[in-house]
């Protein structure tokens, strides 16, 4: 007979896989998913420079940060420009103007990347070459009189000398129909269909049928349905899953650790393998293997 998982032990392994997600890790998000497509990130560059009529999307390559040293955070979308430019780009769902901070860590930890790569020492007596950095947060809540630019100086240090600086240029939503547009009211339609129907499937199909009726990611969530959905589960609460699967899962005897976690909505068909796979940190083969026999 299996041991039955108590109370404790359930709520330390959900607190475990939140810690390990404060906000779904961002390498999973619909946000990096969207910007990871080249035809997005081609039109989220032409979003930040209208101006280059030169740069096309073979141009553009990604530099997302995979892990940050030490803080074992991820950065939401690290990418190059012809070599010229690295621009970085986080999404906010909750002000803070700390993002300045992280935001300068994260172009720290990507120069030493590029640097690392293009075999760069800064230890020579030669004047290092290094492309040129933009940061940037999209916001998707209301402005309410937010600043269009966070500085690291004038937020930190005001009125005092500082041998450093750093912006970030905030991007709030605006009556245009560009992508960075379209991903902020999408956010939004999202909050308004949880707070509707909770963190359900109902909220997830009014979401998809909100935004196709605005023209919202339109294309990006009809070719990427199964992706977007398994996406939107795994943001959701934790504690919302284990509410949902948590006494079925006890009554067959299994653990509601992670792994077994990711198993369950795997079977229910509610996110994909290559989700799970990826969170739990095994192969597809591995995966498959433990469907099998769990």
């Amino acid at each position: 007979m299996k041991n039955e998982p108590n109370n404790e032990t359930i709520q330390n392994e959900a607190k475990t896989i939140n810690a390990t997600k404060p906000k779904h890790a961002a390498k999973d998000s619909i946000f990096h998913d969207l910007f990871s497509l080249p035809e997005y990130l081609f039109q989220l560059y032409r979003v930040l420079h209208p101006e280059d009529k030169e740069t096309t999307e073979a141009d553009l390559s990604i530099i997302t940060l995979k892990k940050i040293l030490v803080t074992g955070e991820y950065n939401d979308l690290g990418f190059m420009a012809k070599d010229k430019l690295i621009i970085l780009v986080e999404a906010q769902s909750t002000w803070s103007v700390n993002i300045v901070v992280r935001a300068l860590m994260y172009l720290m930890n990507s120069y030493q990347e590029y640097f690392n790569s293009h075999g760069i020492t800064m230890y020579s007596g030669k004047k290092i070459k290094m492309p040129k950095p933009e940061l940037y947060v999209i916001y998707t809540k209301e402005r309410e009189g937010h600043p269009d630019i966070i500085s690291l100086k004038e937020e930190y240090f005001p009125n005092e000398e500082c041998c450093i600086d750093a912006k970030v240029k905030i991007i709030y939503e605006d009556e245009s129909n560009s992508i960075t547009n379209q991903y902020i009211c999408f956010c939004k339609v999202f909050d308004d269909c949880v707070k509707k129907y909770g963190r359900t499937q109902e909220a997830m199909k009014e979401t998809f049928r909100i935004c196709a009726d605005r023209d919202l990611l339109k294309e990006y969530l009809k070719t990427r349905e199964t992706e977007v959905k398994g996406i939107m589960l795994t943001l959701f609460d934790q504690e919302r899953v284990t509410e949902l699967y948590g006494l079925e899962m006890r009554e067959e005897g299994i653990g509601i650790g992670r792994a077994n976690t990711y198993l369950s909505l795997v079977r229910r068909n509610l996110i994909p393998k290559s989700i799970a796979a990826e969170e739990m940190g095994i192969s597809m083969a591995q995966l498959e293997k433990q469907l099998g026999t769990v």
